[in-house]
């Protein structure tokens, strides 16, 4: 229903803008931005603040991999001057539609296709080379966040010139949170006897590289079905060898087999991490990225009997009001 009403608020913008002629005077000349997935509206919103409209197109909780949207979000695509998405073939139904949609001059830019060359690219768990789509989740890797912010950045200022500074401003002060976090992440990782990560979701692999963890394994397999017994009883035996205290699961998606293999190999399985769903409530500091990697690794450092005092300290606030439309 929300979705509905959201593309309808759409609708009657567009039908202002025509009767008063053109869509630069509904939107003030402001630029046109959807988005998908909350994450990437997030850092998006912390860059362009209020001097662009940001729509966000994937509904929080929903699985980005096999999220379809629903024919209605044509017409918000239709609308944009730019559509930032994640690339890496993660939303592949929504770039198939936008492409078929978007007005002369608009483009999408994706935004993991520009942060790393496909040398780059990590083939695991969920996504094995074999099946030719890497793993596409790089913003839960602070520093390509942030390059997935300067990428915003000097888009939109080629785009908006006139509020170039202005961006540039937004951006400084993302990068310098990105680099607060940062630190606070490895000082509490220090404290981790043992940086082993199993997860239902394999969102975590460019993290890992960069903070020399190790991910031992992930329970949704490339084809987003359930392990078989045979795989399970092997993440089992995995869990035992590697001395994991803790193994966790997913808001986004709960899994009763990651609770059994926490019961069988005598681990605690921790079943809150939020993946694609921001913390809090649209409009509030903790419904953001930076709320959201706060909360995720606050969470993994303590359940890996971490001392995550360090990222308690890190504040989620940037200063710039978030106007992003985020769809629930």
């Amino acid at each position: 229903m929300l979705r509905t009403l959201q593309a309808f608020a759409v609708l009657v913008v567009v039908a202002a803008s025509a009767c008063s002629g053109g869509s630069d005077t509904a939107t003030e000349g402001r630029p046109v931005i959807v988005t998908t997935v909350a994450p990437i509206t997030s850092i998006v919103s912390s860059v362009v603040g209020d001097r662009a409209t940001v729509t966000g197109i994937v509904p929080e909780g929903s699985d980005s991999h096999t999220f379809e949207p629903k024919p209605s979000a044509a017409e918000v695509l239709s609308k944009a001057d730019v559509v930032y998405m994640n690339g890496l073939q993660l939303e592949e139904p929504t770039k198939k539609l936008a492409q078929a949609n978007l007005a002369d001059g608009a483009e999408v830019v994706e935004l993991g296709t520009q942060a790393i060359p496909e040398s780059e690219y990590l083939y695991d768990f969920s996504f094995p080379r074999s099946g030719g789509k890497p793993n596409p989740h790089l913003w839960t890797d602070p520093p390509l966040a942030k390059r997935y912010a300067e990428i915003v950045k000097d888009d939109v200022s080629k785009r908006d010139p006139k509020n170039a500074d202005y961006y540039d401003t937004n951006y400084q002060r993302f990068a310098a949170q990105v680099d607060e976090l940062d630190a606070a992440m490895r000082t509490s990782f220090k404290t981790i006897p043992n940086r082993r990560l199993l997860t239902y979701h394999d969102a975590y692999a460019y993290f890992a590289k960069t903070y020399d963890w190790k991910v031992v394994g992930a329970i949704q397999v490339s084809d987003f079905e359930d392990p078989t017994p045979k795989e399970v009883a092997s993440l089992v035996g995995q869990v035992k060898r590697e001395k994991v205290p803790a193994i966790f699961g997913s808001e986004v998606f709960p899994s009763p087999v990651l609770k059994q293999i926490g019961r069988e190999a005598d681990v605690r399985y921790v079943d809150v991490l939020r993946d694609d769903d921001l913390p809090g409530e649209p409009g509030e500091p903790e419904h953001s990225w930076m709320g959201l990697m706060r909360f995720d690794f606050i969470t993994m450092t303590e359940a890996l009997d971490g001392d995550a005092t360090a990222l308690k300290a890190v504040a989620v606030g940037d200063g710039v009001e978030d106007k992003a439309d985020y769809p629930q």
